[in-house]
C-alpha cells in the first residue's frame, strides 16, 4: 500500500466505535506459532517491492493492479499454495482450495473466465451476478458487498487489471 493509503485507512479506523467485548483467540498452525518459522516464511514469500505503475499501460489497469494485488490480495485465494502455505507461482489466480477447507476458489484467469467482457466483471464486483446467469457464493459474498461500495472507475480498473491476467490452467484440487 501506498504511505498515503496507509494514513487514510489509520485516520478512518479511528473514527469507528471501539468494540465491546474480546477478540477470539488467534490459532495459527503450529508451524506459524513459532516466530523463527514466520520470519523464514517471510525470507521465502514476502514480497517488499512496491508496485510502480507501468508506464506501458494505462492509468485504469494500473489502478486495477493496485487495487487487486496491493489491497485486494486476490491471488491469496485464487491460487492454489504449497506445503508452507506459500502461493505456487504457477497457480497464481488460477484458482486453488479453499484454506478452511470448504470448497475451491475459481480460476480468474482467461482460462476461466476469458469470454467475459471487462464491464461483466466490474457488474459481478456490483452485484455478484456473473455473465453465465450465476452468482459468487462463499467468502466472494464478502468482497463483493464491499467491491460494490467501490467508485464505478475502480471496479472498472480491477476488471481491465483482471481481463489482462496471462491464461493459466486450473490446477488439480
Amino acid at each position: 500500500m501506498t504511505v498515503a493509503d496507509v494514513r487514510d485507512l489509520m485516520a478512518f479506523l479511528r473514527t469507528l466505535p471501539a468494540v465491546a467485548g474480546k477478540a477470539p483467540p488467534h490459532a495459527p498452525k503450529l508451524l506459524f506459532r513459532i516466530r523463527r518459522f514466520v520470519g523464514f516464511w517471510k525470507m521465502l514469500y514476502f514480497d517488499r517491492q512496491p508496485i510502480i505503475p507501468d508506464p506501458g499501460r494505462g492509468d485504469p489497469w494500473n489502478r486495477g493492479r493496485y487495487l487487486v494485488e496491493a489491497l485486494g490480495h486476490c491471488a491469496e485465494c485464487h491460487s492454489s499454495r504449497d506445503v508452507f502455505g506459500g502461493i505456487k507461482p504457477e497457480t497464481r489466480f488460477a484458482g486453488g482450495p479453499d484454506p478452511e477447507g470448504v470448497g475451491y476458489f475459481p480460476n480468474i484467469t482467461p482460462a476461466r473466465i476469458g469470454g467475459w467482457t471487462e464491464s461483466e466483471i466490474a457488474e459481478l464486483f456490483k452485484t455478484g451476478n456473473t455473465p453465465n446467469h450465476g452468482r459468487v457464493g462463499s467468502s466472494m459474498t464478502d468482497v463483493v458487498t464491499n467491491t460494490a461500495m467501490l467508485p464505478q472507475d475502480d471496479r472498472d480498473a480491477i476488471a481491465a487489471y483482471v481481463k489482462s491476467l496471462p491464461t493459466r490452467p486450473t490446477p488439480p484440487p
